[in-house]
């Protein structure tokens, strides 16, 4: 059992109350720390998320599963970091999709269905192509609307797109046509499924694909934009021929209006999407999460510098340093979260799953020791279970007392290995670790923006990450990432 980790008991009785909260949990794709208005951007506006800031509590201290998009997700939904869980990078399937998390993964979806909650999925995967075992079906979730494979992902033009085990083509997007916007055809999915579901309880993941890789939008969306924000920034990419929506991205020649509008778009879904809760009366019923899945990113002409979007820390995606890991966090639960706080506690993806036990009331004391109805086969949360995380609903709600983790650890398998880990006011990072690389070590207190390596004169702080560093991974049960 790792540093920090805790036994999930949750054989819990069959009987739930009739009013436990729905839970929406919205993750931005690459949106940097700095992207928002409520953490500092100043070259545009985001209303409507500001709006649910100001109705909550912004966490300026949360880290994402790691740098990259895949085994983010899957320390999300898992409650284990990048050394437990087992999807540890972005490995590729040959036609669609990415290397499938076991069939037998315990996670949300499964949590929140054997509390008789209804689970959806709206936008993007990535953690098992289709039909395989890591396919969302398979996972636990009642209903899926999206890309399944994150490559595809990156054009938001597709020729198709998945609902649940359909493949639907897109007729408006053939050839080099742009008429079937995909945010647009999976937002309506996602508050249909809203729709659907407001008399019963729902756990609904808004995982949006916005403002990730090719920066392509109606031209309706943009045009508001045009001309303010210079010097303006174009790119050359790919617009047909062989590879077309495949894996380059697309031409854009207006990079930062393009940008600034996709980050509008999200920005309007996310109001769109409260105000729908606030017609249906189930507001005050429903935790509304946001947050994003990494760092930003520098494709498809992305200028993170311009927007200073990784809000004045240093590095993006894929880097383990806090530009590349933390990442935006907003939590709002009407008559539970007193709006307009500020915490920085410090948390991370794999907190998601405890926490959200205790908003759904599954007991995470490590009790073992009640009889259970059955001899826990059919049980689809196991008392054996254990997580990563702990719980942040005690620093969002300021009420009962919060723990804290002995450390925090990251790992990235791409670009020569990189490991990191955080402990208190000092930050480990290795890079090349395959070659050998050294620790640099950091003093976030003194020093957050990671510009002084101090390891040379903490000998001491060094040998002691080094030896955390030897049990914070086991085995990932998928070789590729072992």
């Amino acid at each position: 059992m790792g540093a920090g980790m805790l036994p999930l008991a949750a054989c819990t009785d069959s009987v739930q109350q009739q009013k436990d909260p729905n839970v929406i949990f919205i993750i931005a794709d690459d949106l940097g720390y700095g992207d928002l208005s409520c953490y500092g951007q100043e070259r545009f506006r985001t209303p409507n998320i500001d709006s649910l800031a100001a109705d909550g509590v912004i966490f300026t201290r949360h880290y994402a599963g790691t740098s990259v998009s895949a085994p983010s997700r899957s320390s999300l939904i898992t409650g284990l970091h990048t050394g437990h869980t087992p999807i540890r990078g972005n490995k590729e399937l040959p036609v669609e999709g990415q290397y499938p998390i076991p069939g037998d993964t315990y996670n949300i979806f499964r949590m929140m269905k054997s509390q008789g909650y209804v689970t959806g999925v709206f936008g993007k995967w990535g953690l098992g192509a289709p039909a395989t075992e890591g396919a969302p079906e398979n996972q636990g979730v009642d209903e899926f609307y999206g890309y399944n494979c994150q490559r595809l992902a990156h054009h938001y033009f597709p020729y198709h797109l998945w609902h649940n085990t359909e493949k639907v083509m897109l007729k408006g997007n053939e050839g080099t046509a742009e008429n079937d916007y995909s945010p647009y055809l999976i937002h309506e999915q996602a508050l249909d499924f809203i729709r659907r579901n407001s008399d019963s309880t729902f756990f609904m993941m808004y995982t949006s694909v916005i403002p990730h890789a090719e920066l392509r939008l109606p031209d309706k969306e943009i045009e508001p934009f045009l001309g303010k924000f210079e010097p303006e920034k174009s790119y050359r990419g790919c617009d047909g021929g062989p590879g077309y929506r495949q894996a380059a991205y697309g031409s854009q020649e207006h990079c930062h209006a393009a940008f600034a509008a996709m980050v509008n778009v999200l920005d309007r879904q996310v109001g769109e999407l409260r105000a729908l809760l606030d017609s249906l009366g189930i507001s005050d019923n429903t935790v509304v999460i946001f947050t994003s899945d990494n760092g930003p990113h520098i494709e498809g002409g992305a200028d993170p510098a311009y927007f200073n979007s990784n809000g004045g820390l240093r590095g993006i995606k894929r880097d383990l340093y806090e530009g590349g890991i933390r990442v935006p966090f907003i939590m709002a639960w009407p008559g539970h979260i007193e709006g307009g706080r500020t915490t920085d506690h410090v948390s991370a993806f794999w907190d998601f799953l405890p926490t959200l036990a205790d908003i759904a009331g599954i007991p995470m004391d490590g009790d073992t020791s009640r009889e259970c109805e059955s001899d826990c086969t059919s049980c689809a949360v196991p008392c054996s279970y254990v997580t990563d995380g702990i719980s942040y609903l005690p620093a969002a709600t300021g009420k009962g007392e919060q723990q804290e983790h002995e450390y925090l650890y990251w790992e990235f398998h791409e670009d020569g290995g990189r490991r990191a880990i955080l402990q208190g006011d000092w930050k480990g990072v290795i890079y090349n670790y395959r070659d050998g690389g050294a620790m640099q070590l950091y003093n976030l207190a003194e020093d957050p923006g990671e510009q002084n390596d101090v390891a040379a004169s903490h000998p001491d702080i060094v040998e002691h990450f080094m030896s955390l560093l030897k049990s914070a991974r086991t085995e990932s049960p998928i070789p590729e990432f072992n």
